[in-house]
Parts: C-alpha cells; structure tokens; sequence
C-alpha cells in the first residue's frame, strides 16, 4: 500500500513538474495554451499580431498584448511626409530582386534629375544601389514623381532596409536626409 501511494506520489510530482515546464518553457507556438503565455512571448509589433492579439486601426498599426502597446515599424516615414514619399514597396513588405521603386519626392530632393536608392541588410550591408530618376521636371519646390529598378544581391537575412537619400552634391552633412524603410526579403 505504501509503495502504491509513493509512486502515485511520485507520478503526481513528475506530471506537475512537466505541465510547469510545458506552460513556462515551451518555445513553439503550438503550445500557448493560455493568452499569458503568448503575450509572454510578445517582443515587437509582428508578433503581437501573428499571435493573434488585437491591432488597432492607426498608422502606424498599434498591437496590444500583455499590458504593453508594440507599434509597426515604418521607418522614418511621417517625419518626412512632406519631402519624400513611397508608393511602392510599402513599410513591411516583401520584396525581391529586381525591386520596383515608386513614389514622389520634392524637386529639392533631386540633383540633375535623380537621387541614390540603397538597399542594405539588417547588419547595414549594401546589396545594391541605383539611382531613381525623375519622372517630370524636377526644377521645382513641388512633388516630383520618380521610378527606380533595383537589382540586388541575394540577402543573408530576412530583413533590410531601402534608404532613398536625397542628392547632395556639396557634401555638407548639414545637407545630407534620407528616408529609411524598413522591408522583408522573400527568401534569405
């Protein structure tokens, strides 16, 4: 009878210590049983929302989990709404080789008609380079529409960065602004 009770003791203490690892140390997503779990594992915005979690309709997109707020990542975008602005591709978006570049930019962004597009990897390596070209007349303080095609080395991680820089043909720093968006290789 004793040695009955002592391994159902045993068992009891074993299972309990499974179920404690199973909700506190499991890694993978089959396993949040509990939404405490899954906010747990929440650190940004894609997260938050690949686990399911509320997102709100604001720009930038704003993700509620666990008490905190996480906000999608679009770069330095509404700080420069009003020199520069991207159609295409978006904040977020996956993109490929040969990259289509579309948007406006004010005439001043420009010098001789086109600015340098950069794409880098999350480490701030370039994969490649080109310059956008203006689409109209670029001799004005107006939105000045551009294209660019950019070719690009095969990524060595899933995210990057397009910088599109504003041509400064001085060289003076105080000169210098850039849009940064942040994107997603399809295939590193």
């Amino acid at each position: 009878m004793k040695i009955a009770a002592l391994g159902i003791g045993v068992i009891a203490v074993f299972a309990a210590f499974a179920w404690f690892l199973f909700l506190n140390e499991c890694e993978d997503d089959w396993c949040f049983i509990f939404e405490w779990q899954r906010a747990r594992r929440v650190t940004d915005f894609e997260t938050c929302a690949r686990f399911g979690f509320g997102v709100m309709e604001s720009y930038p997109l704003q993700c509620a989990a666990g008490g905190k707020t996480y906000w999608q990542d679009i770069g330095n975008r509404l700080e420069k709404m009003d020199l520069i602005r991207v159609v295409k591709p978006q904040p977020g978006d996956m993109v490929s080789s040969p990259l289509v570049v579309e948007g406006e930019a004010r005439g001043t962004w420009f010098f001789e008609g086109s600015f340098p597009v950069y794409i880098l990897d999350v480490n701030g390596n370039t994969l490649g380079a080109i310059p956008a070209e203006a689409q109209g007349e670029w001799m004005t303080e107006d939105f000045v529409p551009f294209r660019a095609v950019l070719e690009f080395k095969k990524p060595t991680t899933e995210r990057g960065t397009l910088a599109l820089k504003k041509d400064n043909p001085s060289g003076l720093p105080e000169h210098d602004d850039e849009l940064r968006i942040p994107i997603r290789f399809t295939a590193p």
